[in-house]
């Protein structure tokens, strides 16, 4: 059975208290981890200040060591396919997708970190300044905090640490407990490609110790936040002016046309609002469907429901695995439960599979109060809605606290461009599943769904200060 060390100060270190890490289908013990402390935490936030100051990489030096680290995790790509599997309950070929999307990520950000730079600024085009130039620099804002989620473990993780160390940073990373076995191995790796030994630091245990003790530390310049908004507010509170980027969630809104074909629209919709058990902030959930093709698009979005193997994710032929705790399994069966009492039609699911996996739910006849509309289900559940005009099917996915992506699939391109413009939200996707992630895009939300953009080039901007030159011409 594995045992995952804390890594503080150039060195894995055991703990005095060890945690259980349980698989996500079995519910059997997989691995332990050593928990770290508030103590350990400040040790580790200290020695990441002191790698910033005293061991500065060259952006040539960074990326080489990015590069390397994306070659050794494409070596280790079913090592850390498994752990994603066993402690996240994603299905094994998800996992190894995921590993290469990492591979990706880092590669990106290697790049984009040789092409960090400011601009000119046009002082000669003021009255009276004519004798000065001006222009900017950007420089790496110091430690930058990673506090991380389960869902998509790996990618999420590079995604703020690759552009973090791109842009000449340090990093303190704190995976959740559900799951840190891919980020002991993606430290791993990231110390044979050559990483200075203190420029990572990983703390594991809950985000009540860990985290809280994070927030407090001072020296932490910047905080990389995935998780939900009660949390997400929490943090902004806690951490007062200094700089933050955070994925708060979303009830992804889709709108489909009459115009569009049917079935491969209902089962994108379908496939992508199941996938990972719909533990997805990007994930489809209120589908605003014309009333022309709304009882074919539910049949077949239930076709589909019913046809895909549910359960243990180490099977190569599982499409939905289980969810990420019995708590969680318990909160969407509640919540279900609570649409059906006020008029909610389930077409299919609408019922656990033992403790630890929910079958895939289509409801019908939803409003816009209850839970499995205006709140983020984060399991396998969609929510179907007649709509006939166009503009107030926009009104009702406007509707909604969050603004991270939505969608909206139509042949018809003066719609499309309506979409576009008047649609909320963070990303907008046309003919394709709002679980759309280009990983060169900017990624980010509005309104509740958070702060900050993700995407490499973004990411860096995010991570460096701007600096302003101003010089004198004698």
């Amino acid at each position: 059975m594995a045992h995952y060390k804390m890594y503080i100060d150039g060195k894995w270190e055991d703990s005095t208290v060890v945690k259980p890490v349980y698989e996500k289908y079995t519910g059997e013990q997989y691995a332990t981890y050593a928990e770290s402390t508030p103590e350990d935490v400040d040790r580790a936030v200290a020695a990441a200040k002191e790698s910033f100051k005293k061991e500065a990489l060259t952006p040539t030096q960074r990326h080489d060591i990015l590069m390397r680290a994306a070659e050794i995790l494409k070596e280790m790509q079913e090592e850390i396919a498994q752990s994603i599997c066993h402690e996240a309950g994603r299905t094994i070929e998800d996992s190894r997708y995921e590993v290469l999307r990492a591979v990706g990520s880092f590669q990106l950000a290697a790049e984009e970190g040789r092409r960090i730079a400011g601009e000119m600024i046009p002082a000669e085009g003021v009255a009276g300044d004519e004798d000065k130039m001006c222009f900017t620099v950007r420089k790496p804002i110091g430690v930058v905090a990673a506090i991380m989620p389960f869902n998509v473990p790996l990618v999420l993780t590079v995604n703020k640490i690759a552009p973090a160390l791109a842009a000449g940073n340090t990093v303190v990373l704190k995976p959740t407990k559900d799951c840190p076995g891919h980020a002991v191995l993606l430290v791993e790796a990231l110390l044979k490609a050559g990483l200075p030994k203190n420029h990572i630091q990983l703390l594991i245990g809950s985000g009540s110790t860990v985290g809280e003790a994070l927030l407090k530390n001072q020296d932490v310049a910047c905080y990389c936040f995935t998780g939900s908004l009660e949390m997400g507010t929490h943090v902004r509170n806690s951490v007062g002016l200094r700089r933050c980027m955070m994925d708060l969630g979303n009830n992804g809104g889709v709108i489909i046309h009459k115009d569009v074909d049917v079935k491969d629209v209902a089962v994108t919709c379908a496939a992508t609002g199941f996938t990972n058990a719909g533990q997805l902030c990007i994930k489809p959930q209120r589908l605003y469907v014309h009333e022309d093709i709304f009882d074919e698009f539910v049949q077949v979005m239930k076709e589909y429901a019913e046809s895909v193997v549910v359960g243990d994710p180490a099977d190569e032929k599982t499409a939905i695995g289980p969810m990420i705790s019995e708590e969680e399994v318990e909160r969407i069966d509640s919540w279900v439960k609570e649409a059906k009492e006020g008029g909610a039609t389930v077409i299919c699911g609408g019922e656990k599979i033992g403790t630890r996996v929910y079958k895939p739910t289509i409801l019908t006849n939803v409003t816009k109060d209850m839970k499995v509309v205006s709140n983020e289900a984060f399991a396998p559940l969609v929510v179907a809605i007649p709509y006939t005009d166009f503009d107030d099917a926009i009104d009702q996915l406007n509707d909604s606290k969050y603004g991270l992506h939505a969608a909206a699939f139509t042949n018809d391109f003066n719609l499309a461009l309506k979409a576009t413009q008047k649609i909320e939200a963070g990303g907008v996707i046309i003919n394709g599943s709002p679980y759309t992630h280009i990983p060169v895009m900017p990624f980010g939300g509005i309104k509740n769904s958070g702060v900050g953009k993700e995407g490499p080039r973004y990411c860096i901007e995010e991570m460096t200060d701007v600096k302003t030159i101003v010089y004198y011409m004698k």
